[in-house]
Order: structure tokens, then C-alpha cells, then sequence
């Protein structure tokens, strides 16, 4: 019985990055053009949901999905999520409608195809560099003055999966602080379960995501960053016990 699991589940991965790719494959010339230029970006982000989309459906996993609070059109947002699954960037596509763009890891552009697009559109860092750091600082603050949106999982990567969430990096508070614009905490409470990276793992089902109210940054300073990174993570930490009571219950 096992070992008809294990050939599913390494079935289930396979028919994962198919789904990935084919989207890409067809969509190509489109994708192309739409990264040409930065103003372009907008339309780039509408065909990523639709990609996002095309995965999570063809998956099996069904999105359930409750806002205590809109983003609103046309304005900066400084999103934040617990981080612990392939399938984080596509639920968080899903999920939010206003443009914005990832701060991810950079091994992620050596993928075949989505890191061709990945490492045009997203800002990428090398977090055991200290100067790659700084230069995502400056890119982000770019992106902001051009009225977008930012993304990035605080936890610095994905954690060891006992751990339910990790510590909160700095950087995307500070950034928030500099630029005064919301911070958006979202979490995302099935993703392990549902295709965590732990290979011989995973299955459909509900993917839960609670996006919170905002925490306003309005006339905070460098020295309070600490203080709302605690409190966006007592947010998602509390959430994710909530969740997980809910499925034990």
C-alpha cells in the first residue's frame, strides 16, 4: 500500500510542475512582450493570476479565501505570509488582485522556463550576501515610487517543517516604515499539508487564507520597526493556531 502512495505521490509532483510549465509553453510570445517594458508590468501580473490559477485548479486544491480588509486600487501595499510550500506563490497570486512583486530567493530562477520570467520580474536576493540585501532594498523602493506593490515571506525562506512559524526578518517592515504604506498580514494555513517540500507529501483539498487588517505605518519610524514585526507575526502565528484547532477539532 505504500508503495502505491509513494509512485502518487511522486506522480502528483511530476503532474505539479506540468502544470507549471504548459501555461508558459502556450503563453510564451504574450509573456514575452508583457516584460518588455517596466510600465507593462500590470498586464505581466494578470497573466501570472491566470497561471497561478491554472495551477491551483488543476491541482485539486480549492481556494477559500476571507478578507477582513481590500487592498485598494492604485496604491502601495506591503504584503506579508507565512511561508512554507511551492504552492505559497500561487495562492498568494490568487489571492491578492492588485499588482505586486515578489522578493523571493534567487535559486528559484535556475527553474527551467518560470525562472526565465521569475528573474525578470522579481527581485531577487541572495540572502547570504550582505550587498545583494542592499540592492533589494533599492529595487523595492523603486517599485513602490511607481505605485506598486511588494510581497515577501518575513521568514527569510521556508522553515523546517516542525517549525510552525519562523522569526520575521526586518526588511519589509523598514521598507513599509520609509514608504508609510500598509502592511497586509496573510496567512496561508494548508499549504504544508497540501504540497509542502517534503517530496513523498501532499494531496487536494481546501487551502485556507485569512487576509488580516492592515497595520498602518503612518507616522512610525526606523525604531518601531521591531515592535510591528512582532505584532504582524502575533497576527499570522495566532491565525495559524486558530486554523490548526479548527482541523483538529
Amino acid at each position: 500500500m505504500k508503495f502505491v502512495k509513494y509512485i502518487l505521490w511522486t506522480l502528483y509532483r511530476i503532474w505539479f510542475y506540468i502544470l507549471v510549465a504548459l501555461p508558459i509553453i502556450f503563453l510564451f510570445p504574450i509573456l514575452l512582450v508583457s516584460i518588455l517594458k517596466e510600465s507593462w508590468y500590470p498586464f505581466f501580473f494578470k497573466l501570472a493570476r491566470f497561471w497561478a490559477k491554472f495551477i491551483l485548479v488543476g491541482m485539486g486544491f480549492i481556494c477559500k479565501i476571507e478578507r477582513e480588509q481590500i487592498p485598494e486600487e492604485n496604491k502601495s501595499h506591503m504584503f506579508i505570509a507565512n511561508h512554507t510550500s511551492m504552492a505559497d506563490i500561487m495562492l498568494m497570486l490568487v489571492s491578492i488582485e492588485n499588482p505586486f512583486v515578489f522578493v523571493g530567493k534567487k535559486e528559484l530562477a535556475k527553474i527551467p522556463l518560470f525562472g526565465f520570467f521569475y528573474k525578470r520580474t522579481c527581485i531577487l536576493v541572495d540572502r547570504s550576501s550582505e550587498k545583494s540585501r542592499k540592492a533589494v532594498f533599492l529595487r523595492a523602493q523603486r517599485r513602490l515610487q511607481s505605485g506598486l506593490s511588494i510581497c515577501i515571506f518575513p521568514e527569510g525562506g521556508v522553515p523546517e517543517e516542525h517549525i510552525e512559524l519562523d522569526e520575521f526578518k526586518d526588511g519589509a517592515f523598514r521598507l513599509a516604515i520609509n514608504h508609510q504604506i500598509p502592511i497586509v498580514p496573510i496567512t496561508l494555513a494548508d499549504n504544508k499539508k497540501r504540497f509542502s517540500y517534503t517530496f513523498f507529501s501532499g494531496g487536494p483539498g481546501k487551502m485556507r487564507v485569512k487576509i488580516h487588517r492592515f497595520l498602518s505605518t503612518k507616522g512610525l519610524i526606523i525604531k518601531n520597526t521591531r515592535a510591528i514585526n512582532e505584532k504582524a507575526r502575533g497576527i499570522i502565528l495566532g491565525q495559524l493556531q486558530e486554523f490548526n484547532n479548527h482541523s483538529n477539532g
